[in-house]
């Protein structure tokens, strides 16, 4: 997983509240297991009316916001079931940030175990960052994770996260990685363990 530190990136007001992981990716285009191959289906109903005839109103349809890597959203975005499919398309779709004033617990946390930033704002800052983009020419923002920090034109704002997940996309540790960073101590508890419980290890 590459390491977040600042982006900058044209950003899309999507300013929908409770948007779900099924509006994000319909389960009838979750066709694999894998996380690759899932970006057209992002927003897949919303962004076409049928089997690829685009919708001209959809905001990612739009230029230039279809080539946004910066997402802005309404409250308790990604709830829903728990598919870690809705991350993967939206990160392979080309977004590396969402903002919004709250998000469903297990796609936060999805998010975070995919390089993902989900930035969480307060909704009048929100709203500001939005129309302020919404009305300037220069639609690309700046986010500062280190600091904290979101920054479009004139406007900057702080935004919250979890200090350990913030720790996380600095690093660019997955899961796997973090675990292999504690290999030294594991392979010495299972040495322990197995002069103590020989009875527990077969091989």
């Amino acid at each position: 997983m590459d390491k977040f530190t600042d982006h900058f990136g044209l950003t899309a007001p999507l300013m929908r509240i409770n948007i779900d992981t099924d509006a994000i990716i319909p389960s009838k285009r979750m066709r694999s297991v894998s996380k690759h191959g899932l970006g057209p289906s992002a927003f897949y109903n919303w962004r076409f009316h049928e089997e690829n005839v685009e919708n001209p109103e959809f905001v990612l349809n739009q230029a230039p916001y279809r080539d946004a890597s910066i997402l802005l959203s309404g409250k308790n975005f990604g709830c829903g079931s728990s598919r870690e499919h809705a991350v993967w398309a939206l990160k392979e779709f080309g977004i590396k940030t969402i903002i919004a004033p709250s998000f469903g617990t297990i796609f936060y946390k999805n998010c975070i175990r995919n390089g993902i930033l989900p930035a969480t704002l307060g909704e009048k800052e929100l709203e500001q960052l939005a129309e302020s983009v919404a009305n300037s020419g220069d639609k690309h923002s700046m986010i500062d994770l280190e600091k904290k920090i979101i920054s479009h034109g004139s406007l900057e704002f702080s935004f919250e996260i979890v200090e350990t997940d913030q720790k996380t996309l600095l690093a660019g540790l997955d899961p796997i990685t973090q675990t292999l960073l504690h290999a030294k101590s594991i392979d010495e508890f299972i040495s322990q363990d197995r002069s103590s419980r020989k009875w527990a290890h077969l091989d």
